[in-house]
């Protein structure tokens, strides 16, 4: 695999409260990834860039939110969420493994 691909597969941690409460038990994190990136895309990402060993991926397309504004309507862009759990024994570190 291409190693630009690589980092750009992988947009950004997503961060939230369910994540939180849901990685504690299953060793699971969530990203914002390309909205084109495969499975194997992002396993592979996450392998390289954070030194872990992947056990599973599930992916799944979030659409934008409609808001109301005194304009007319507007919409925030479609995006791609993926939750990726490790190996047991194992933790991904934002602040280490992006460099």
């Amino acid at each position: 695999m291409n190693p630009d691909r690589l980092y750009s597969v992988l947009r950004e941690p997503h961060i939230s409260e369910k994540i939180s409460v849901v990685g504690e038990r299953s060793n699971q994190y969530a990203f914002k990834v390309a909205s084109d990136a495969t499975k194997f895309e992002i396993k592979q990402a996450v392998e390289t860039i954070f030194e872990v060993s992947v056990e599973n991926v599930t992916t799944v397309n979030v659409k934008g939110k409609v808001k109301r504004t005194f304009r007319g309507m507007s919409r925030s862009k479609n995006w791609k969420k993926a939750y990726v759990r490790v190996a047991d024994g194992q933790e991904i570190d934002f602040i280490e493994g992006v460099g």
